[in-house]
């Protein structure tokens, strides 16, 4: 097994003893993204949406870096602090995403990364 590590500076670096993505054969694990703007490494300022927009577009970032996009998503897990927020995400979703869509999973949790309010990973199969 040979794994290629993916990484892109069009998304919030590391903070933790893990890749922005790992490639095997031709599926890329896309690591768990936050709200954070890769520039400056702070959190995104306003509502729920702005930040689910933002780990949207640090998604497609470590997607692109890896040479392909968000249409190649086959499972998208959403880890959300307050499950209310749920319809939002679906909402901004489908701004980014056409059927057939990925499997997805969302989770209610306690707590996430420097206080985000959402956090997504996933997975990617690309094309052979």
């Amino acid at each position: 097994m040979i794994k290629e590590i993916i990484s892109t500076d069009k998304a919030p670096q590391a903070i933790g003893t893990y890749s922005q993505a790992v490639k095997v054969g031709s599926t890329v694990y896309l690591s768990g993204q936050i709200p954070l703007i890769p520039e400056t490494m702070e959190m995104v300022t306003g509502d729920i949406k702005q930040q689910i927009h933002r780990v949207f577009q640090n998604l497609q970032a470590v997607a692109n870096a890896a040479g392909s996009d968000l249409s190649d998503i086959v499972k998208l897990n959403i880890f959300l602090t307050d499950l209310s927020n749920f319809p939002h995400v679906n909402e901004v979703m489908a701004e980014y995403f056409q059927p057939p869509y990925p499997a997805r999973a969302a989770i209610g949790i306690s707590a996430l990364p420097k206080d985000a309010g959402v956090e997504m990973d996933a997975v990617i199969e690309l094309e052979t």
